[in-house]
């Protein structure tokens, strides 16, 4: 079984930008999740995006951020319906923002990512009328050519629309969290749902993992839900009912295969906890998105 985590040299913080259009590229995009900010903003036709549990319907003009560690991926929304999309993954880190006021960026992208309806999706009305096909054709022409300090370029820019987005945020009436944790539990909880991710189909023990952490159980279980507004116990579930998702999409492992593939005690379970998530059967999940995914 493949894990979900894309890895990314992190140290180096390479820019990816490039566009995605049909019939050159091919959707889905399986369901993954890395350390990078991703935003995508649509030229033309529609797409479906998914985030964690949420799904988009996204049409020409709409962006979405998708925040570092949220496990997304991208559908077309039939196999007739054309698309044409900008994809920028770069490292939140490389942006800072002077200003006691203003929260950490990773810190506030990860409390927007746990509320229930989170407000990822923007146009340009909300962003002080930016044009965001042009910003957007600008950051993926410089990613391509390279030339000499396009990596400041960009991240100035980025700069720019992420206090735009910050903004939008702040008069919506949404918190600026201005809270964080020790750096050394911040990388002893990303090595965690590394971990997770490539033992989801084994027994996790969440003790091991407070131990691997070097820390107690109730205080890793506190800080585990305080980071990621989840209990360590549902985001195991989560990450093995996404791998269920791509196996559905992308193989042919009948439903009692993927339940072992994926660490469910058995096709039941399996079938419960993901009508549960997603209000839809297995069966009827492939079946939806077997033409499209065939297309």
């Amino acid at each position: 079984m493949s894990n979900l985590f894309e890895y990314s040299d992190v140290l180096n913080s390479p820019i990816e930008a490039f566009y995605c259009r049909k019939p050159n590229f091919i959707l889905p995009v399986e369901a993954h999740w890395h350390y990078f900010v991703e935003i995508l903003y649509v030229y033309q036709g529609e797409i479906m995006v998914t985030c964690n549990e949420h799904r988009y319907h996204m049409k020409a003009g709409d962006l979405i951020l998708l925040p570092p560690q949220a496990i997304h991926s991208v559908y077309p929304v039939d196999d007739r319906t054309d698309f044409d999309y900008a994809c920028v993954k770069f490292n939140i880190n490389k942006i800072q923002l002077v200003g006691n006021y203003l929260p950490n960026l990773n810190v506030q992208l990860r409390k927007i990512a746990q509320l229930k309806n989170p407000p990822l999706i923007f146009q340009e009305r909300v962003l002080e009328h930016i044009s965001l096909s042009d910003f957007f054709t600008q950051i993926v022409e410089e990613a391509a050519d390279r030339s000499y300090g396009y990596n400041s370029y960009i991240y100035t820019r980025l700069s720019e629309l992420m206090v735009k987005i910050l903004r939008s945020w702040y008069y919506a009436g949404y918190l600026m969290h201005m809270d964080t944790i020790k750096e050394e539990n911040e990388y002893s909880l990303q090595d965690t749902l590394i971990y997770i991710d490539e033992h989801s189909h084994e027994n996790i023990n969440i003790e091991h993992l407070a131990h691997m952490c070097n820390m107690s159980y109730s205080y890793f279980a506190k800080l585990f839900h305080k980071q990621f507004g989840q209990s360590c116990k549902q985001y195991i579930e989560f990450i093995r009912l996404s791998k269920a998702e791509n196996l559905l999409l992308f193989t042919e492992l009948d439903l009692t295969e993927i339940a072992g593939e994926t660490g469910f005690a058995d096709c039941s379970h399996l079938i419960r906890c993901f009508r549960k998530r997603y209000e839809i059967t297995p069966k009827q999940f492939r079946l939806k998105h077997r033409k499209q995914n065939t297309a």
